[in-house]
């Protein structure tokens, strides 16, 4: 197949070793990936905070980057994103009155996976080790994603496929089903709120002995590592696209990226 990918703003400015695992992973198994060169923001921080009007432009932008014959589906690391697309970019067409742009964009949302969706429900992958050649061997705890829960109804697919690389070993998380706080701008405008969520997220993270919390979207990972570092917990966060990516032959390093020779903002 010819895959799309859609970085996603916090993984391109925060994560891009989260990119590069995504399509390390689909090339393993035989894909192209392609980068549609005009994608950017798919609006969701506009959207949750109520700027219908100047969403618009943005939905608009994305529609046009992915409305293109160029590619079978789209992927992105990012449950949210992808519920985004899915869910608020025709509610923001139709809002509008711009039958055509909701149309397209409903378009756009078939064709668009969150990265476990696509691996499972599409590509057939129900053993990360076999499949993938995954090897992760380091205690690791799961934290799902409100959107990917909630909006897109993942189910286990992410932790089933967590289950099924070679040398993990799975803690459970306290209260997993519970927010981390992070909301996106939810955390900025409500910091106090956001910050009591976070502290029972870290402090139940700690509670799990592992050495790593992982999960499919990078945003989560971003608050919940903020909330950890700032305890003085040992444990850290890592996104579900690189434990799949790593293998025996090339181990993921918490001091480089994917693949091992380029740094990573950490």
């Amino acid at each position: 197949m010819k895959i799309a990918l859609f970085a996603t703003c916090i993984v391109d400015g925060m994560y891009p070793s989260t990119a590069r695992a995504t399509v390390a992973i689909l090339e393993r198994l035989g894909h192209e990936v392609v980068f549609p060169p005009g994608q950017a923001c798919c609006g969701q921080m506009h959207i949750n905070s109520g700027y219908f009007a100047e969403a618009l432009p943005v939905v608009a932008n994305h529609v046009k980057a992915f409305d293109t014959g160029d590619y079978d589906v789209a992927v992105a690391p990012s449950a949210s994103c992808v519920a985004s697309v899915k869910h608020q970019q025709p509610m923001i067409a139709d809002r509008a009155g711009d039958a055509r742009l909701k149309r397209r964009s409903e378009e756009v949302g078939t064709r668009t996976y969150e990265l476990s969706q696509l691996l499972v429900d599409v590509l057939g992958v129900t053993d990360a080790a076999t499949q993938l050649g995954s090897w992760f061997p380091t205690s690791v705890t799961y934290h799902p994603s409100c959107h990917g829960m909630r909006l897109l109804r993942l189910g286990d697919r992410q932790l089933d496929l967590l289950r099924t690389v070679e040398g993990i070993e799975l803690a459970d998380l306290p209260a997993a089903d519970q927010c981390c706080g992070f909301g996106g701008t939810f955390s900025m405008k409500n910091a106090e709120v956001s910050s009591a969520m976070l502290a029972d997220k870290a402090d139940n993270v700690t509670a799990s002995g592992a050495a790593l919390c992982t999960g499919g979207d990078a945003s989560c990972l971003l608050h919940i590592g903020g909330g950890l570092s700032r305890t003085g917990a040992n444990a850290g966060t890592l996104h579900l696209a690189e434990i799949l990516a790593s293998t025996r032959e090339n181990p993921y390093d918490a001091g480089t990226s994917f693949p091992r020779d380029v740094e990573v903002a950490r």
